[in-house]
C-alpha cells in the first residue's frame, strides 16, 4: 500500500469517560475506498467522530500524512484536509443553498463544482436549507464538505432514510469522486451491498473494534463472511 494519508494507531476513544473505540488500528492510502460495515451501536460513527476530533482520545493517534493531530480542533483539521459529512447533515438552515456553499468554500473551489455534480442545487440555489428535501438537504451537505478541498472524505451514513433512486444518484457522484485517485473516501454505511459495490477494501466492526479487514471483493463474494462477522447478509 502507499504511504497513508490517514493513520490510527492504538486509538482508544469515547465521550467522556466512555470508552467506545477500543485499540484501533487503520491506515487509509491516498485515493482508496473504504467501506466500514457495522451494526448499529458498533462504533462507525465514532470513528469518523475520532478522526474529526470530536471524541475524547484515551489512548493513540490519529495521524494525517504522517502529522500527529493531536489535540487539534475539528476546524483545524477541516483545514488540513479532513472532510466529514456528518449523519445529522448540519447544514445552515437560515441560509439559502449558495449562501451554505459560499460559507464553505475554499481555495480554488467554484459553485459550478457543486452544481456540476448536483445540478438539483442549482435549481434550489435561492432555497433555505427547511425548504429542501432530505435528499436535496445531503446533497447540500456533501457539495458543502467538497466546498473545503478535502483529501480524505469521511461519509457518515449518507444514504440512510433517502428514497432509492436518491440513493442511486449520490452512489454515482461518491463514484466519480474518487475516479482520479486523488482523494480517499471513507464510506459508513448500512447498506452493505452499496458500499462494497462502491469500495475496494471494507473493514467490518464489532464492539469498538475491528474484526476483520481486507478486500471489499472478498465480502461480495463471500456474504457468509459478513454474516458471521457482524450478522448482516446481502440481498440475494
Amino acid at each position: 500500500m502507499a504511504e497513508p494519508v490517514l493513520e490510527l494507531d492504538g486509538v482508544t476513544a469515547g465521550y467522556g469517560p466512555t470508552h467506545v473505540l477500543r485499540g484501533i488500528d487503520l491506515a487509509v492510502a491516498p485515493g482508496e475506498r473504504l467501506a466500514v460495515i457495522g451494526r448499529n451501536g458498533a462504533g462507525k460513527t465514532t470513528l469518523l467522530n475520532t478522526v474529526m476530533g470530536l471524541t475524547r482520545m484515551h489512548a493513540g493517534t490519529v495521524r494525517l500524512r504522517g502529522q500527529p493531530l493531536g489535540r487539534l480542533p475539528p476546524y483545524r483539521r477541516n483545514a488540513l484536509g479532513l472532510g466529514l459529512v456528518p449523519q445529522t447533515r448540519d447544514i445552515f438552515p437560515s441560509l439559502t443553498v449558495e449562501e451554505n456553499l459560499l460559507a464553505a468554500m475554499r481555495g480554488d473551489a467554484t459553485l459550478d463544482e457543486a452544481y456540476a455534480l448536483f445540478p438539483r442545487l442549482k435549481e434550489r440555489r435561492r432555497n433555505g436549507g427547511t425548504q429542501l428535501s432530505g435528499g436535496e438537504q445531503q446533497m447540500l451537505a456533501i457539495a458543502r464538505t467538497l466546498m473545503t478541498r478535502p483529501g480524505v472524505i469521511l461519509l457518515d451514513e449518507p444514504l440512510e432514510g433517502l428514497a432509492p433512486v436518491i440513493c442511486d444518484q449520490l452512489m454515482a457522484v461518491f463514484e466519480d469522486l474518487a475516479a482520479d485517485g486523488r482523494r480517499a473516501v471513507v464510506l459508513v454505511e448500512q447498506h452493505a451491498e452499496a458500499a462494497l459495490a462502491f469500495a475496494t477494501r471494507a473493514v467490518l466492526m464489532v464492539g469498538g473494534t475491528i474484526v476483520h479487514d481486507g478486500p471489499a471483493r472478498a465480502l461480495r463474494d463471500d456474504p457468509g463472511l459478513l454474516h458471521r462477522h457482524v450478522g448482516l447478509a446481502l440481498a440475494d
